[in-house]
């Protein structure tokens, strides 16, 4: 799943693709290198973020499909079998980009900030993507560390709680993907515990998707190696490449990337070691 940031303040690329005709040659050049799906976001969910705020101090449902709509009918009018993604929490914009042809709604409250979301889904019948969050943007820097021995239970049971209300409003369960939500509301080495334990929540029947791309715990850990400071955004690629293998050998089917080329190539590596573990021949 390659990333393409519609937004002037994304964590990782803000403000490069926030022209419509850049977006859409970016999403393209990211088929072209290897993508299977793009995802679409138009709202920075980045610590200290207003995402989600109660007091709708965030970005309109109206701005986000202004910068939305045009890259969807770009890239479809390029690939009309392109994939697309789009990354929200509102349920209007949900409504909007799956009548323009998207064909996945990637909600990282799992339904919970936009109580009409569910239902968009159901009726638009697509494909959905459940992240566990923990709180909101602005409210993980203060939030405490989990105990390590209820982290796991602490995201089985969201994830188990967001599936049973995406079916209650009917969504197909066999539409569904959960993502564990890296560095959403997870501390630094909180992520790891989860990147190690991963497999165990396949044990709730869906398939995962994982988001470790370029994320602030793979920085953090490299800090010793940039002089005792978190390492910058650009310079986590190899970092994020050693996350995702880990990833994907620990049961995630989807992995969301900035860097596509050298991601596909590393799941090619990853899905051989996958495949002779299950070959009879082991």
């Amino acid at each position: 799943m390659g990333v393409v940031n519609v937004t002037p303040d994304s964590f990782s690329d803000g403000g490069r693709f926030l022209k419509p005709e850049a977006a859409i040659e970016y999403g393209l050049g990211l088929l072209e290198r290897g993508a299977d799906l793009l995802d679409l976001g138009a709202e920075s969910t980045k610590p200290g973020s207003m995402a989600g705020d109660p007091d709708n101090r965030v970005l309109s449902a109206e701005e986000e499909q202004a910068r939305l709509l045009p890259v969807i009918a770009g890239i479809l009018k390029a690939r009309p079998e392109a994939v697309i993604s789009v990354d929200t929490y509102k349920a209007a914009t949900a409504r909007a980009v799956l009548d323009a042809g998207a064909e996945v709604i990637n909600d990282v409250s799992g339904f919970a900030w936009d109580e009409q979301m569910a239902g968009v889904c159901a009726q638009g019948k697509c494909g959905v993507v459940l992240m566990h969050t923990r709180g909101r943007p602005d409210e993980w820097r203060e939030q405490s560390m989990l105990d390590p021995g209820t982290l796991m239970d602490t995201i089985q049971r969201g994830l188990a709680e967001r599936l049973e209300r995406a079916v209650r409003a009917g969504v197909e369960k066999e539409a569904i993907v959960f993502d564990p939500g890296y560095g959403f509301g997870k501390k630094f080495d909180e992520n790891y515990v989860l990147l190690a334990k991963q497999a165990e929540l396949l044990g709730l029947g869906r398939p995962l998707l994982a988001g470790v791309s370029r994320k602030s715990f793979l920085g953090h850990t490299l800090a010793d190696l940039f002089g005792g400071k978190q390492a910058p955004v650009d310079a986590r690629e190899t970092a994020s490449i050693a996350a995702l293998v880990t990833a994907i050998l620990h049961g995630a089917s989807i992995v969301r990337v900035h860097d596509v080329r050298p991601a596909a190539e590393a799941a090619h590596i990853a899905d051989a070691v996958l495949a002779a573990a299950e070959s009879s021949a082991f």
